[in-house]
């Protein structure tokens, strides 16, 4: 067993070094946001439930805070809304029933509805589809060139 710890303490190490360097996933309030001060700035990905206890709610924010970069990369900004007595502009605009996953473009447009909770590779699809998206990365691909 000696001969293995050192291993073990090698691979423990290196995990623990890649988790600290990638991006945490910072949700914000929907009390404390607007969606005019995210338009043509970000996307944002609005989480609403009746209570943070809602086993979707927990499911999906698990499923954002496996892979924040990739959710950073495509400027999205999560928002979260466990509180419908607080009748936040978010949930007036929106009206969700109980659970509901909602992808919002940089323009302001409502681009997905889900009534169940989304993984992140399936988002970046949807993200990655979007007419702006496509232009930021012809335009990115224009400044490598």
């Amino acid at each position: 067993m000696k001969p293995l710890f050192p291993i073990f303490t090698c691979i423990f190490l290196g995990l623990s070094a890649q988790a600290q360097t990638a991006p945490a996933l910072d949700a914000k309030d929907a009390s404390e946001v607007t969606l005019s001060d995210l338009q043509w700035i970000a996307r944002p990905v609005v989480v609403f439930a009746d209570t943070p206890a809602d086993p979707r709610f927990q499911q999906q924010l698990g499923l954002l805070t496996d892979r924040p970069e990739e959710l950073a990369e495509r400027d999205v900004v999560v928002i979260v809304d466990t509180d419908p007595s607080a009748m936040s502009e978010l949930r007036t605009e929106l009206r969700p029933r109980g659970f509901m996953l909602v992808l919002i473009g940089k323009d302001g447009n409502v681009y997905l509805r889900k009534p169940f909770p989304w993984d992140v590779r399936e988002l970046t699809r949807s993200i990655d589809k979007m007419p702006l998206r496509q232009q930021e990365i012809r335009d990115r691909r224009a400044l490598r060139e």
